[in-house]
């Protein structure tokens, strides 16, 4: 298969559109990555998604609309709360979990009650899911458990000849995926966090948002799971990744003992100059959204650097931070080490 990689203009908008109705997957760019898109309601389009990722099909998609009205059929049931965090976080980028209606097929929820829904920030998304009328499902447009991609060559590297098109609508604005949260039961809860943080949300819903242990923590295999990025090891590359905590000097102290061939680091904005190996920054140190923004392209920086070992400056684990945390200690399998402990 051919692959296209196209601008935006109106011309190739409607050609991207015409292939999602037609059961095609296509290259979308969001605010927060780029996605695979497919009509949510085609099961053989939803089935290319997950055979072009090589993703498990046990890790359900988020369908992404364009106005409040398609929500009708995507879920049964639209709880108060969601139509209050709709009203202030939509467009962007926040996924609400619902009671999944009758027009999502049951692969892109992966056969649970349940399905994500958001509506992208996104113009060009936006604009394909209007001349369509087709809601899309979309994970991130990456192989599965590698660094999502931010930028539409990033996705052709992964994707090339295997979706016949990617729009091309620059570098994505957040970096990283959107917040996914769930309406099911008595307390909402983040399953994901994302740049809608936590705070934000409990000031829009006036009372407490609770975290899922996922977020932090590893999930046994085979658990069930009703948001992406929750059980499986993702936003790795080649090498192998190390979370280090600790402050700047016992860092340096930490990896220039351990240092072998093929090993870098990833550290703040200014420190890699005083790094004692291969540096790159992915951020400044108290500006999480920086991070979050520049944290998968830096990872991928170093897949073209052919890193064996990537030891990584620990971000903070609070609001933006959260979620750049979340993504790097799932990069690094949950290999986390404190370099302020004497026998680090």
């Amino acid at each position: 298969m051919k692959t296209e990689l196209l601008k935006p203009t109106k011309e190739n908008l409607i050609l991207a559109s015409n292939l999602l109705k037609k059961g095609e997957v296509i290259g979308v760019p969001t605010e927060t990555v780029y996605g695979l898109a497919g009509d949510c309601s085609n099961s053989n389009a939803i089935k290319k998604i997950f055979i072009a990722k090589g993703r498990p099909n046990d890790n359900p998609l988020i369908v992404h609309i364009s106005s409040m009205k398609m929500l009708n059929d995507i879920v049964s049931f639209v709880p108060d709360d969601a139509k209050k965090l709709a009203k202030v976080f939509w467009p962007g980028p926040l996924t609400i979990i619902m009671p999944k209606g009758k027009k999502v097929c049951d692969e892109s929820c992966a056969g649970l009650d349940t399905i994500g829904v958001r509506m992208p920030a996104n113009e060009i998304a936006r604009k394909i899911i209007e001349l369509s009328n087709t809601p899309f499902s979309a994970p991130s447009a990456n192989i599965s458990g590698k660094p999502s991609p931010t930028t539409a060559k990033d996705v052709y590297n992964d994707m090339n000849g295997k979706i016949p098109l990617i729009i091309d609508g620059g570098e994505c604005q957040a970096g990283v995926e959107s917040t996914v949260i769930s309406l099911i039961g008595d307390t909402p809860t983040i399953l994901r966090p994302g740049v809608v943080t936590k705070n934000d949300i409990e000031k829009v819903l006036q009372k407490q948002v609770l975290i899922a242990k996922g977020v932090l923590e590893e999930l046994p295999q085979n658990s069930k799971v009703i948001s992406p990025g929750m059980k499986y090891k993702h936003y790795s590359p080649n090498a192998e990744v190390y979370l280090i905590k600790g402050n700047f000097k016992n860092f340096c102290k930490y990896v220039k003992l351990h240092i072998q061939e093929g090993t870098y680091a990833m550290v703040f904005n200014g420190e890699e100059k005083k790094c004692p190996l291969p540096s790159l920054p992915y951020g400044i140190k108290n500006d999480p959204s920086s991070q979050a923004h520049n944290l998968f392209s830096t990872l991928r920086k170093l897949d073209e650097c052919r890193a064996k070992i990537i030891f990584v400056r620990c971000p903070k684990t609070d609001g933006v931070a959260l979620a750049v945390f979340n993504r790097l200690i799932r990069s690094a399998g949950f290999k986390i080490i404190n370099a302020d402990k004497k026998d680090a």
